[in-house]
């Protein structure tokens, strides 16, 4: 029987009480599952975390010793049970090392996404897909009308700009993605990166995901016009929100982050409207559990026939 309330949202976040622990907690916990290294599903200060080796070096490499007291580490497809819930992780697609985390409680199956894509991405392990009897999706662009273009089609838009290009870009993630996809579809740029990215790029390599062909920015070469694409995070890009002899374009799926009303990037690693209902049609779930975004519109596109209930 699924239990209605297996999970649920109180003051520190996302919690199973039946297994006493939480999901991507929003506050310190106990214990929390860690479902990816964004800064919105893994903050610093948990006492015990359990995650993927990839998930475990970003935290460290972001929060030093305050990451977690203790790592509890397993691979995708490696068992493990907190408080009677069996707990396996199962690739997400988003960005290295993220997971779904499935959970079997009393023979019934919950599958957290996380966040996911289906979109193909070098720089990361490919989304795996596994049945369940309760899906839990992230919803974020859970709308018919939001459907995310070819990522490949948007990066050969910048073979179209001969200026030197400040590409903003969250730099976990996506800036490793763009590197990638630049080396291949845009080759004659040259890809200057951020100092605050090179860490991250480190530990791509180091887990045998390099992301392409890059080097360290130089404000000297950037005063010359040679297609350079220079990626910044977004608080170095919105302070050069008056950069002179410079394209600036942020990559986002999100309209509002678009920065140009001509020249626009639309390259997003979450799920589209397509995507959350082939993840459905791919796990034949009983039951649909939305969060991080509205699932209204699938709660009235499924009517009867899969109950979706919206946690957030």
């Amino acid at each position: 029987m699924i239990l209605e309330d297996f999970l649920y949202y109180d003051t520190n976040g996302l919690y199973c009480k039946y297994g006493d622990f939480y999901i991507d907690p929003q506050q310190p916990v106990k214990v929390a599952v860690i479902s990816h290294a964004h800064a919105d599903h893994a903050i610093a200060g948990n006492n015990e975390v359990y995650c993927t080796e990839a998930t475990a070096a970003f935290m460290q490499l972001r929060y030093g010793k305050n990451a977690a007291k203790a790592f509890n580490i397993a691979a995708y497809h490696q068992s493990f049970t907190i408080g009677g819930i069996h707990i396996s992780f199962i690739s997400a697609g988003h960005i290295l090392g993220s997971a779904q985390i499935l959970m079997e409680y009393q023979g019934v199956k919950y599958l957290y996404t996380g966040d996911y894509k289906l979109q193909p991405d070098a720089t990361c392990e490919p989304l795996e897909w596994v049945k369940t009897d309760v899906l839990i999706t992230e919803s974020t662009f859970a709308n018919p009308d939001i459907l995310h273009p070819d990522p490949i089609t948007e990066i050969q838009k910048l073979n179209d700009i001969k200026s030197n290009i400040m590409l903003g870009a969250y730099g976990l993630g996506k800036s490793q993605r763009l590197i990638n996809l630049i080396t291949e579809y845009a080759p004659q740029k040259t890809l200057l990166i951020h100092h605050r990215i090179m860490p991250l790029n480190a530990v791509y390599e180091k887990f045998g995901f390099s992301p392409g062909k890059y080097q360290l920015y130089s404000r000297k070469l950037m005063k010359n016009q040679q297609e350079y694409v220079y990626i910044v995070p977004p608080f170095t890009f919105d302070s050069y929100s008056r950069a002179t002899g410079v394209k600036r374009l942020f990559a986002s799926g999100w309209k509002n982050l678009q920065v140009n009303q001509n020249d626009t990037l639309f390259i997003s690693d979450h799920a589209d409207w397509n995507d959350i209902l082939q993840a459905v049609e791919q796990t034949q779930p009983k039951q649909v559990w939305t969060l991080h975004g509205d699932g209204n519109h699938l709660r009235k596109h499924f009517g009867n026939t899969i109950f979706v209930k919206l946690l957030n």
